[in-house]
């Protein structure tokens, strides 16, 4: 019952959220301050998403962003959280893989696009190469962070109870390292869209969200930019609630390792 209640109270907090952002953009909008064909008003968005929906371009070019995004945020997924357990787990792989972490990592994923475009061509292998570019080093350092913070009174504890190696992953440090792993898959999701959306205004042909807003960039087309914007924002909201959120109550929450937030 309470679980119900935090939901409906979280529910109404982001609805009236988005009333008060909504109304500030249609005041500003109708001010007459921006020409609308720069800032179109909510009802022209509105018309240009459900024009989109309904002749097919939003939700093609939608999901193929979202494959690509998907795609990559495995891959990087698949290697980074092994190669960051690893890390935490033996001095001998961190001090081998950390200096090449630390030295790729503040390389901006867009800065590789010329180069990915070089190897892999225009489409979506260059896409999915800088979404994986993008997504590996979270991955890996959350998974690396969350290992490390495991109390060794716990591994050694295990050990002494006859645990082998994996044993210790699967019942000791995997549930210790999961809050940092969920917080890890965040932000690899997050910055996945963040280098999908560029890497297709540079390197996609012909089809995807990022695409299709510089596309619309050339022709003034705000209203088509805006709403391809809030497709973004209402897929990065339904995986919050509808994945991120469910598996972290699922683990972290019902383990009792972190709480919820009041208020």
């Amino acid at each position: 019952m309470r679980v119900h209640v935090d939901r409906m109270r979280s529910t109404q907090r982001t609805l009236i959220t988005l009333v008060l952002v909504a109304g500030a953009y249609e005041g500003v909008a109708h001010s007459g301050a921006f020409p609308s064909a720069l800032l179109p008003p909510l009802e022209a968005v509105a018309r240009a998403l459900v024009r989109g929906i309904l002749d097919g371009t939003l939700l093609v070019n939608a999901l193929s962003t979202l494959l690509r995004v998907l795609l990559g945020v495995a891959l990087a997924v698949a290697c980074g959280l092994p190669l960051g357990v690893l890390m935490g787990r033996f001095r001998a792989v961190e001090r081998f893989f950390m200096p090449l972490t630390s030295a790729l990592m503040p390389i901006p994923s867009l800065a590789w696009v010329p180069v990915f475009i070089l190897w892999f061509g225009l489409g979506d292998a260059a896409a999915v190469g800088i979404v994986f570019y993008a997504s590996l080093f979270p991955m890996l350092l959350n998974a690396w962070s969350g290992v490390r913070a495991v109390n060794p009174l716990w591994l050694r504890a295990a050990s002494a109870m006859g645990a082998d190696e994996m044993a210790l992953f699967c019942k000791v440090m995997l549930p210790g390292a999961f809050p940092f792993i969920i917080t890890g898959v965040r932000q690899v999701f997050l910055r996945a869209w963040i280098a999908v959306i560029g890497a297709e205004m540079l390197a996609s042909s012909d089809r995807g969200l990022g695409w299709m807003i510089f596309d619309a960039k050339e022709f003034l087309k705000a209203d088509v930019m805006l709403a391809s914007l809030a497709v973004i924002g209402l897929i990065g909201f339904a995986f919050e609630r509808l994945v991120f959120g469910p598996m972290e109550r699922a683990t972290v929450l019902r383990w009792g390792m972190v709480g919820t937030a009041k208020g």
